[in-house]
């Protein structure tokens, strides 16, 4: 089960975070934008992006530079007009975001899912998606509670997602339970 953060989701739920504006580049209006997402190729298609529900930008050029993207968007051709944009999140309506694989899912699908074991038992919501390298593992926890368990992702715990249902059910190594 190959679970990797994709994007970041804004509390919006129809805005998706898919990098961090970052300090203009240059003198001509470009700025530096710190990609969110393991599809960095995807700014090369974008049209434009958002900062919040009601504020669009539209992109004039994309470059990528090292670990950057260089943006340029129409009607801010100085570096002045950028500066009050550094450290804000641009954003894509998530009804724009590339479709997965099957069995692939975008970190913002995962967080918040209800985790259940296999006698049906809720042990909490997925507080957060921790990046080992093998592979992802999820933290669950109560709301309120200081206890959390960790679950690895891999298909022989993980033995159900259903994202309409907001439910994951898994199989606990008897070592965790």
């Amino acid at each position: 089960m190959a679970i990797s953060l994709h994007s970041v989701t804004n509390r919006m739920e129809n805005l998706i975070v898919i990098g961090k504006i970052g300090a203009p580049h240059g003198i001509r209006g470009e700025v530096r934008i710190i990609p969110l997402t393991d599809f960095p190729d995807r700014f090369d298609a974008l049209k434009k992006v958002y900062l919040d529900e009601t504020t669009t930008l539209e992109i004039a050029a994309v470059k990528h530079n090292k670990q950057f993207v260089i943006m340029k968007f129409k009607g801010l051709d100085d570096r002045e007009a950028l500066v009050p944009l550094n450290g804000k999140l641009i954003q894509v309506k998530r009804a724009d975001v590339p479709p997965l694989a099957e069995g692939e899912y975008y970190t913002f699908d995962i967080l918040g899912l209800d985790v259940y074991d296999e006698n049906n038992a809720c042990l909490g919501q997925i507080k957060e998606i921790l990046k080992t390298g093998s592979n992802d593992v999820y933290v669950v926890g109560q709301k309120g509670d200081a206890k959390q368990i960790l679950v690895p992702a891999l298909k022989k715990v993980v033995t159900e997602i259903d994202l309409a249902a907001k439910r994951m059910t898994v199989i606990l190594p008897e070592e965790m339970e």
